[in-house]
């Protein structure tokens, strides 16, 4: 038998109504922010993640699923939806139209690393990219946003963290001050983080060896660090949270994995979900969409692994609604009983009520047993008596009460219900 590959899953019928649920609401707040809709392809040439994730970050270096195709050209899957944006909005002008650009999407990305509870091989994302404002306005309506999602879907014991990293300037006096530091402990780090040390120093305040995390404690914070430019920026961030009656707390050690990242860095994490709790990362990135040749175009976003998402709505007992039983199951008695129900079927379809038939030759205890198993709101029996008066026998299947209609007025009646 072949099976699933390692680190994905099928999505079964049973449980696709939670992931349409999800999406449904993803698209109901990205109404609501006015942010329309962006779809790139699966995979990118991969100097499109090069450029955009950077080449120090754990993805370029360890996940990123690459292969050669037949005109000897280097491609990705994607491993995150942002650079895949980036290059869309430079490539088809999207610089020329007015800002913001308030962009979203729900996307399949791919990594290779261990499978783990709510973080697969294959995953999906929903994200939003706000492009063409440096205003922290447009920073904590980004928050505001993830926030508003995440509340719409109930989920509960979430906090919200942030932090800023600054700009290019101040992360060069920060990274100055974080190797001076460490300078005497290089030695006790894991072999990535002696890396990292020379490469972008700051990603060892995010690693999660344990000994690497005992060695940064007491390490020079970057808030100290910032400029005044990005000193205020966070303060307006912050405040604007504050008016719009977000609790956020400051923590220093959020750095996110990407190198695009500049000044904001939020985080909405949730300990219901085991040691890997972030549930939504985001921030600024003013620099990307120049690195794509766009120019000077800043941008903020964040996104949401829908996997771990359903993890932890399970796990708080969030209520996600059922979809909606089948209306109407027409069981026919015979050969000549299924042509017509074949017909009648069509035309409750075209009045939009959603109904069924048998089409693979049950007796009538049978298609009730099947009509029961749908959860069907009412089933119809149609024999020859029923087809010569034209009407049909309903039975209501919760109460058990029994009618009789005329076939004409059978959509009407169903409506109602």
């Amino acid at each position: 038998m072949i099976t699933v590959p390692k680190g994905t899953k099928d999505l079964l019928p049973q449980d696709s109504y939670k992931w349409q649920y999800i999406e449904k609401t993803a698209r109901e707040v990205a109404a609501l922010f006015n942010a329309k809709e962006i779809r790139t392809p699966t995979f990118e040439h991969t100097e499109a993640f090069l450029r955009g994730v950077g080449e120090t970050t754990d993805i370029v270096n360890k996940e990123m699923y690459t292969f050669t195709d037949k005109g000897g050209r280097s491609i990705t899957l994607k491993p995150e939806g942002t650079a895949g944006v980036a290059r869309a909005f430079v490539e088809n002008g999207l610089y020329a139209g007015a800002f913001p650009s308030k962009l979203y999407y729900l996307t399949q990305c791919f990594r290779y690393e261990r499978p783990q509870a709510g973080r697969l091989r294959e995953f999906h994302q929903f994200g939003v990219e706000f492009l063409g404002s440096d205003s922290a306005g447009i920073d904590a309506e980004v928050i505001l946003f993830a926030k508003t999602f995440l509340d719409k879907l109930n989920v509960g014991n979430l906090k919200l963290y942030i932090n800023s990293i600054g700009c290019k300037e101040c992360r060069k006096k920060y990274h100055a001050a974080l190797k001076e530091f460490l300078a005497e402990k290089k030695d006790s780090l894991c072999d990535l983080c002696k890396e990292r040390l020379n490469t972008n120093p700051m990603r060892i305040l995010d690693c999660k060896n344990p000994d690497c995390k005992e060695i940064v404690r007491g390490a020079p914070v970057i808030l100290d660090y910032l400029c005044d430019d990005c000193r205020e920026h966070f303060e307006r961030v912050k405040s604007l949270l504050s008016a719009a009656g977000v609790e956020a707390t400051v923590d220093p050690g959020i750095v996110r994995g990407l190198d695009y990242y500049t000044k904001t860095v939020f985080e909405f994490v949730s300990d219901s979900i085991g040691a890997q709790g972030t549930v939504c990362g985001g921030g600024r990135y003013d620099g990307l969409i120049e690195e794509f040749g766009g120019g000077k175009v800043p941008g903020v976003g964040f996104a949401v692994g829908i996997e771990r998402l359903l993890l932890l709505l399970e796990s708080s007992g969030a209520s996600i609604p059922e979809p909606q039983p089948l209306t109407f199951y027409l069981a026919p008695m015979g050969e000549e009983e299924r042509k017509v129900a074949f017909r009648i079927v069509a035309d409750l379809r075209k009045a939009e009520i959603n109904a069924d038939t048998d089409y693979m030759g049950r007796g009538i205890k049978a298609q009730f047993k099947y009509a029961d198993k749908l959860k069907a709101k009412f089933v119809g029996v149609l024999g020859s008596d029923e087809m010569q008066k034209g009407i049909i026998k309903i039975k209501e299947m919760q109460t058990g009460n029994e009618t009789e209609l005329p076939v004409s007025e059978l959509a009407e009646f169903l409506k109602k219900v």
